[in-house]
């Protein structure tokens, strides 16, 4: 029979792994677990802490990482506390940045703003999220709050951050608006007393100030958390300017065909940000055939989103489509360009795919039935497309296909 001690153990052993897994960076373990001991005998959870600003629409499965792991650790009881930066998007984050970034409008913020807490709904139960806008304190910061907060760190500190030192040596400007950025996320975590903050790689440093800031603030410094920026389809970094982004918001059939297009390298990642399989099944499927491995992969990210049903029925598809037909599963994905505007001819657009030469060409293999969309036969050479809201799998003939991407 186990004791009370072995109970409270094992309890907090399963709170730590929901914490570290995925994780890159830890500051640092030993106050986690000392912070998650006392609040476990006091029977609560912690204020975890996560940013979102709203700088553009759309996510993309990248972004669903950390979301992931708070939904992990709501599960467990602790309380997610999600900071939609209407104040500090407007200012612009300068991580990553070679160049400086426009600043944004409060209506471009709303605007954006109305879609991400939507998007964050797919993982999250939004019903036990406390949303803070933090506008709510800086909107009341006068000038004399502002200089104090300034005062909070030096320039040298500031500078310290490998993203500005890499544009000073190219000899690119850096805004001192982009010197604030760092202290309003970091006073987000004063302002919400947050235990834990989460963060990608590359917001380490912003995580740190609020280290900082808290400490002089006589709170208890969080804990910082940071997770890995994926690759996407192709290798590269994710993102939707690439074409090799997977959207939260993509259907399960362009789910599980973008997924099953994925560089093979990229597989263990995924498997271990993306879903929550234990760690010696995907360590199994990693050791058998790739493309089974991949398979599983495809199923586990579309369920997640769309349901068991759903996945089974795109997998099925794909097996019909590209498998059973020997399509190749490295086929090209053309993203939709903004010059096209909202719709384009059909043999502009296989013209614009490189799979005809010319728009006669095009309006020919229509007239022959050797044009399909997504499996469906297209007879009508004078016909439009509209940009699709995901993938469409563009065929032209039996060796000719791409993807369009939305």
């Amino acid at each position: 029979m186990q004791t009370q001690q072995q109970v409270s153990d094992f309890l907090l052993a399963d709170h730590m792994a929901a914490f570290e897994r995925g994780c890159v960076d830890l500051v640092d373990r030993q106050d986690l677990s000392k912070l998650l001991e006392a609040r476990l005998a006091q029977g609560k959870g912690l204020r975890v802490k996560f940013g979102m600003d709203p700088s553009s629409a759309d996510l993309h499965i990248g972004h669903s990482i950390p979301l992931l792991k708070l939904r992990d650790l709501q599960q467990f009881g602790h309380t997610i506390i999600l900071i939609v930066g209407d104040a500090t998007a407007m200012v612009g984050d300068p991580t990553g940045r070679s160049k400086l970034r426009p600043v944004l409008t409060r209506e471009e913020v709303n605007e954006n703003l109305r879609t991400y807490v939507e998007q964050a709904g797919l993982i999250l139960d939004m019903n036990r999220v406390e949303v803070r806008r933090n506008s709510e304190w800086f909107d009341a910061v006068n000038f004399e709050g502002l200089l104090k907060l300034c005062t909070r760190m030096t320039v040298a500190q500031m500078i310290e951050r490998d993203t500005f030192q890499t544009r000073m040596e190219a000899g690119e400007p850096i805004g001192i608006n982009e010197f604030l950025y760092p202290l309003m996320q970091g006073w987000d975590s004063v302002e919400v007393q947050a235990d834990v903050e989460l963060g990608g790689t590359d917001q380490l440093f912003n995580l740190l100030v609020g280290r900082r800031l808290q400490g002089q603030e006589s709170q208890r410094p969080q804990v910082v958390i940071t997770t890995p920026l994926i690759n996407g389809l192709d290798g590269r970094k994710m993102s939707k300017s690439y074409g090799n982004a997977v959207g939260l918001r993509d259907g399960p059939r362009a789910m599980t065909f973008a997924v099953m297009r994925l560089d093979d390298d990229t597989m263990p990642v995924w498997f271990t940000q993306l879903t929550r399989l234990p760690e010696d099944e995907m360590e199994a499927l990693l050791r058998g055939h790739p493309r089974e491995a991949k398979a599983r992969l495809a199923f586990e990210i579309t369920a997640g989103y769309h349901g068991q049903e759903a996945a089974k029925e795109a997998a099925a598809a794909f097996d019909r489509e590209v498998r059973d037909k020997r399509l190749p599963d490295d086929i090209a994905m053309t993203p939709w360009s903004k010059e096209w505007g909202t719709e384009l001819p059909l043999p502009n657009l296989l013209r614009n795919m490189g799979l005809v030469q010319t728009t006669s060409d095009g309006r020919r293999m229509i007239q022959q039935g050797a044009v399909r969309l997504d499996g469906e036969v297209q007879k009508d050479p004078g016909s439009t497309i509209s940009k699709p809201a995901g993938r469409v799998l563009v065929q032209v003939g039996k060796k000719r296909v791409g993807y369009l991407a939305g």
